[in-house]
Order: C-alpha cells, then sequence, then structure tokens
C-alpha cells in the first residue's frame, strides 16, 4: 500500500511500559515515517513524553485507555472483563480503520483474544498461529506455531505452514519457501501419530514447498525457511534457543576475560558481531499469523529498540499485504 503506515501501539503492555513504549514510537517515527497512535493511560503516556522532551506531533497521537491487562491475567477473561484496556482498544482502531496494523509487547493471551475476537479470522483459519524469526545461517527461519496453539491437530500444522510460507515469501527473494516439520527423525515414518499424519497432509499440498521431517539441530542451519510444529513445543524450543543464547554469551565473556588485552581486543568485534545477529531486538516481532489484519506480538522485556523494530515489522507486513497473501494461500483450504 502507499502512503503512510499507522500503527497503534499497546503503550501499557510489557515489563518496560510504558516508557520503552513511548521512546520506541518516537523512534519509529523518526526512523521509519511511521505514524504511531499510544494507546493508554493519557496522563502516563504524556508525562513520559514531557520527560523525553517530546509532545503529540502529526506523527504521534494519544488514544486514551483507561484499563490495562496484567501478565497474569486470562486473555479471554480481561476481553469480558476489561474492554478498554490498551490491547483491546489498540485492535478496534485497527478494525475501524484508524490504524493499519496493532502492536503488542504486554499479555500474549490478551493480544491474541484481541486479534481474533475483534479483528477476527481470516476465512479458514481454525486457529492463528504465532511466527517467530530466528536467526540462521541464511538469513532467518520462522518457527511457528511459537506458543498459541498447545493442542493441535494434523491439519491445523498444514494451515501453519500455509500462514508461515505467505509470511516467508515477504523476505525470500521470490523463492518458493521451504517447509520442515519438526520431529524426532527425519524419516517420514517417525514420530507420534501427530507428526505422521502432519507429514502426510504436507507432503500432499502442492502449495507447499516441503521438503519433509527436521530435526532440532536444523533449526538454525539454513535447510529450511519454515520450521513447524504445535504451540507447546514451538514454545519450548524458542525458549530453550534464547536460554542457550543468553549461557553462551556469558560463556564467552567468561572466556575473554581470560586472555590478554591484545587477544580480547581482536575478538570484541567477533563477538558484536554475533551479538547483533543473535540479538532478538533486531528482528521485531511476531506476527500473529490467521487474522483479518496485522497484529504484532513483540517480546514481554521489549526496550525502545525492539518496539521501534516491531512496528516496521508491523509497517512492512501491511504494505506488502500479509492478510490478503494468507488469504489467498488459505483459499480453498476447506475443500482438502
Amino acid at each position: 500500500m502507499e502512503g503512510r503506515i499507522i500503527v497503534a501501539l499497546d503503550a501499557m503492555g510489557g515489563d518496560n511500559a510504558p516508557r520503552a513504549m513511548v521512546e520506541g514510537a518516537l523512534r519509529a517515527c523518526r526512523e521509519w515515517g511511521i505514524k504511531a497512535l499510544l494507546v493508554g493511560d493519557e496522563v502516563a503516556l504524556r508525562a513520559e513524553l514531557k520527560e523525553l522532551g517530546s509532545d503529540e506531533s502529526p506523527m504521534l497521537e494519544l488514544v486514551h485507555a483507561p484499563q490495562v491487562v496484567e501478565m497474569e491475567e486470562e486473555g479471554a477473561w480481561a476481553f469480558r472483563h476489561k474492554p478498554d484496556s490498551s490491547v483491546f482498544v489498540a485492535a478496534r482502531m485497527v478494525k475501524e480503520g484508524k490504524a493499519h496494523a496493532m502492536v503488542s509487547a504486554g499479555n500474549t493471551g490478551a493480544a491474541m483474544a484481541a486479534a481474533t475476537l475483534i479483528l477476527g479470522r481470516l476465512k479458514g483459519v481454525k486457529r492463528p498461529a504465532i511466527a517467530v524469526p530466528l536467526p540462521s545461517s541464511r538469513s532467518r527461519v520462522l518457527l511457528l506455531d511459537a506458543g498459541a496453539n498447545p493442542d493441535c491437530r494434523p491439519e491445523h500444522l498444514r494451515q501453519f505452514a500455509l500462514l508461515g510460507v505467505a509470511y516467508a515469501s515477504l523476505f525470500n527473494d521470490g523463492h518458493p519457501p521451504r517447509v520442515g516439520l519438526l520431529n524426532i527423525g527425519e524419516e517420514d515414518g517417525k514420530g507420534d501419530e501427530l507428526a505422521r499424519e502432519a507429514n502426510r497432509l504436507l507432503r500432499g499440498d502442492d502449495r507447499i514447498n516441503f521438503v519433509g521431517n527436521v530435526e532440532g539441530k536444523d533449526l538454525l542451519s539454513g535447510r529450511v525457511d519454515v520450521v513447524v510444529t504445535d504451540g507447546f513445543t514451538g514454545n519450548v524450543v524458542l525458549k530453550t534457543v534464547e536460554g542457550i543464547a543468553y549461557q553462551l554469551a556469558i560463556w564467552l565473556l567468561e572466556e575473554v576475560s581470560q586472555l590478554g588485552e591484545k587477544k580480547a581486543g581482536e575478538l570484541i568485534s567477533v563477538l558484536a558481531r554475533l551479538k547483533e545477529r543473535m540479538d532478538y531486538r533486531n528482528m521485531g516481532g511476531a506476527p500473529l499469523l490467521g487474522v483479518k489484519g496485522v497484529c504484532i506480538i513483540a517480546h514481554g522485556r521489549s526496550d525502545a529498540l525492539a518496539i521501534c523494530n516491531s512496528m516496521r515489522v508491523a509497517a512492512e507486513a501491511v504494505r506488502q499485504d500479509l492478510p490478503g497473501r494468507a488469504g489467498a494461500l488459505l483459499a480453498g483450504m476447506g475443500d482438502r
């Protein structure tokens, strides 16, 4: 689409809200030309803007939302009991055409409820899925579902694959994204009943460039562009990868500290590039695929950089009509 992209940001959601949200929105306005709707407690947001030496402008607008969904509250409950919370107001801004996309680093269940119940699901979508971009030896690999659907049936995994293909095609240089099914072995007969039946469905769908089962060791190898699994497994894998990356960084720093000053200096630039490559903040947030609109779910501990990049990801998805692409791929799903 042409013209300025407007993103509604849940400014009260996340561990570092509202400061990181306000600062990140200001950066997105400045660096990416995005108009930000800061949704939340207007008094608190004005105070943050004042401390940051800024104010409302044509690029930034405050939208008052008097309620906040706490991290421990269940999403569907919050939808019924806190309809005027920042995440639900942000979703309504998209539904009413006042914003093109929404971003939230708050309660994931509430963000999913907002997108699913307010924006609605694309035709044929049974369960929207969270697609998390991870670094790989090529560029990036999409892991989905990363936590939205702990219990899945085989047809859900096929649908996740189609949603992943739609999103991966936005940054895959025109090549059909390669899809792998996360499993305990590469052979088609491996895994439990869910994995075996999902393998059969994926292999039989000509819309999917299915390369077969992949193991955990293949996740970041660049062998595939999309890795499909159920939400329980995907969330465990995601947090395992994050934990290993964090611990690896600590071990590397410990080892570097044992080196002499000259050798340590030589490694600093290498470690800096590695950190840049592994930093989730540079990837931006994860899109909730399968809804009628663009909803980006950012990491709960997002800082200003992560929020800025999450808004960039939202704008890119809007410009390339991610929901439309996904809907076109899913057309006729019920007939298969």
